[in-house]
Order: C-alpha cells, then structure tokens, then sequence
C-alpha cells in the first residue's frame, strides 16, 4: 500500500483573531466572459472572521502526500480544521490512528466506520477496535497555492 496522507504539523488558530482586514470588490468576478470592471470597493474582509467560526477549537495542520488529490487537497497544503463539528458521515476529517495523523473522508456504512482516500492509488482504511483511533476534527478549508 502507498504512503497514506498525513499532516506533518499542526497549528493552532488564535483565540482572538487578530483583524487583518483587506479590500472586498463589490462585483463577483467572472471566471467565464469578462465583465466590465467597477472602480470601487464594497469595504473589507477579515480573513480570520471569514474563515474561521470558533477560533478556541480550530487549529491548522500542514498535509504530506497525495491521497486527498480528488478532494482537492494537495501535499504542502494548510487545512483549517474545527475540533467543534460532527465529524458526520461524508466529512473531511483529520484522525489519527495508531498515532499518526491522517487526512480522510468518513464513511459509515452499517457498523463499519471507514477512512476513504480522494485517490483511486489509496485503499480505504478501516477502523477496527484494535487500533488507537481518535477523530480530531472536521476540515473545514483547504488554503494552497495556484
């Protein structure tokens, strides 16, 4: 089996966000046909505001590997997790299994709980009563670079 997706460091959010407000266009852009363009601003946008609901439990963690790709994770990407959500069937978690930090979509089928790669190269990994298994939270953003 390949290298399984991992998070190589994690981070934690501040308590406070610190305010970094930065400029908001009125218009959305077109990713399709180019619009005229409006020569104003809406205001700001605080980032840490945007994309962070409960800075207590939230923390980052940088990813390691290609497992995730489909999802849109890539290896070197930050991901905002929030330790406060459900981790509901169908979510992006961040487990840790037998002491390693994993990057994976649960699944629940019947009595089964499953970790799921995005990557048809990666098995699914089954969570069994014999492993040290812990859900740390639920990604809620994925931040890379273009």
């Amino acid at each position: 089996m390949k290298q399984k997706t991992v998070a190589t460091a994690v981070f934690a959010a501040e308590r406070q966000p610190s305010a970094c407000p930065l400029p908001v266009a009125v218009a959305a852009v077109s990713a399709g046909f180019p619009s005229p363009a409006d020569d104003y601003l809406e205001g700001t946008l605080d980032l840490n505001q945007y994309l962070i609901r409960h800075p207590a439990a939230t923390f980052f963690v940088r990813v390691a590997g290609d497992s995730m790709i489909e999802a849109g994770i890539h290896d070197g990407d930050l991901l905002l997790v929030d330790r406060s959500l459900e981790a509901a069937d169908g979510k992006v978690v961040i487990a840790v299994i037998n002491g390693e930090l994993l990057v994976k979509r649960v699944r629940r089928a019947g009595n089964r709980l499953l970790l799921l790669p995005e990557n048809p190269a990666y098995e699914a990994i089954e969570v069994r009563q014999e492993m040290d298994f812990e859900l740390w939270g639920v990604v809620t953003h994925v931040i890379h670079a273009l």
